[in-house]
């Protein structure tokens, strides 16, 4: 099945009258990015030029942008809005932007690397023309492999890293192939970009007690998903790897609502359903055992208890599904001949 992300999301301005030019770019980034209270400034034209490309992939989202100048501010919602529970990894690739947040203003050029929160308010100014390319993140998964972001009041500044730079190039890489990318690449590319920006922001953001303990659960988690196809990866096994005891294992755990064993079982239940719900996966059998599963009759019961249906009624609805959007687009594509 191929990725949502085969056809990007276009928004276009040309030349369009600078007041109404400026009410539409301020839906346009509500819509892509943030809500931002725009108006205009010496600097901007007439008539007001502006470009956004989106492309959904996994839970992520790459922006490219293009804009005549403005200024902006942004102010976190009093309601929590969940549009702005993301976090941004951005490179400007034309044009100067100044971003003014706590206290601070950073001056970005081309080639400049930056995160931002939409937590955090902010101002923006456009200065000159400028393009951006932008990695969305969602908050939660972002805090899930960088735990202690969560209590810092200001994010901490990429520069011009190895961590970062090598971030942004695997970006643009993503730019050129997302469109051949089936949904389940699509899912390991977004899975690799959080490890790339894991590692471009942790080693700059201070300890705490708390968040070394959640750390250590990220870290838990990530060998985890490293080692579903071990039949024998269990509490004790994932504890000798960390060089904890098995009960400091479970403690850890005890206020995260899981437990270390359900953690096992629902990622594996998670890929034996990724692998079903592609034509090529196997047999059901096949896949139980792939991902850990000993036992196939065992391997039924749970996963219908965690989903509804049993792993033969999964595969004939995502083949179903398969065959409708082949035939919608087949449909679609003699009437376009016609």
């Amino acid at each position: 099945m191929l990725a949502e992300s085969r056809e990007p999301e276009r928004w276009h301005l040309r030349g369009v009258p600078t007041g109404p030019g400026l009410d539409k770019r301020t839906e346009i980034l509500a819509a892509t990015h943030l809500g931002f209270d725009i108006r205009a400034t010496q600097r901007t034209p007439t008539k007001f030029h502006g470009a956004v490309s989106r492309r959904r992939f996994g839970d992520l989202a790459l922006v490219d942008c293009a804009s005549s100048p403005w200024l902006g501010s942004h102010a976190r919602s009093l309601l929590g809005d969940e549009s702005e529970a993301i976090f941004g990894f951005q490179s400007v690739r034309k044009g100067v932007e100044l971003v003014r947040e706590s206290g601070r203003e950073v001056t970005l050029t081309a080639g400049d690397i930056v995160l931002w929160d939409g937590w955090q308010p902010t101002e923006v100014e456009v200065v000159e023309p400028f393009l951006k390319r932008t990695l969305i993140f969602p908050r939660d998964r972002v805090l899930s492999v960088c735990p202690r972001l969560a209590d810092v009041d200001a994010l901490p500044p990429l520069g011009k890293s190895a961590p970062a730079r090598l971030l942004a190039r695997y970006v643009d890489a993503l730019a050129v192939e997302l469109p051949a990318l089936d949904e389940a690449a699509a899912t390991a590319a977004a899975d690799a970009a959080l490890e790339l920006l894991r590692g471009a922001v942790e080693p700059s953001v201070p300890s705490t007690r708390a968040a070394k303990r959640e750390a250590l659960r990220a870290n838990v988690r990530r060998y985890v998903r490293e080692q579903l196809q071990d039949p024998a990866l269990c509490p004790e096994s994932i504890a000798r790897a960390h060089a904890i005891s098995v009960r400091a294992l479970h403690a850890l755990f005890e206020d995260s609502g899981e437990s270390v064993a359900g953690l096992v079982r629902h990622e594996r239940l998670r890929r034996c359903l990724e692998d079903l719900e592609r034509p090529s996966g196997g047999s059901v059998t096949e896949i139980a055992f792939r991902w850990g599963f000993r036992d196939a009759a065992h391997f039924s019961r749970v996963f219908k208890r965690e989903f509804g249906l049993t792993p033969s009624e999964a595969r004939y609805a995502a083949m179903a599904r398969i065959d409708k959007e082949s035939g919608a687009a087949a449909l679609d594509s003699r009437e376009r001949l016609l």
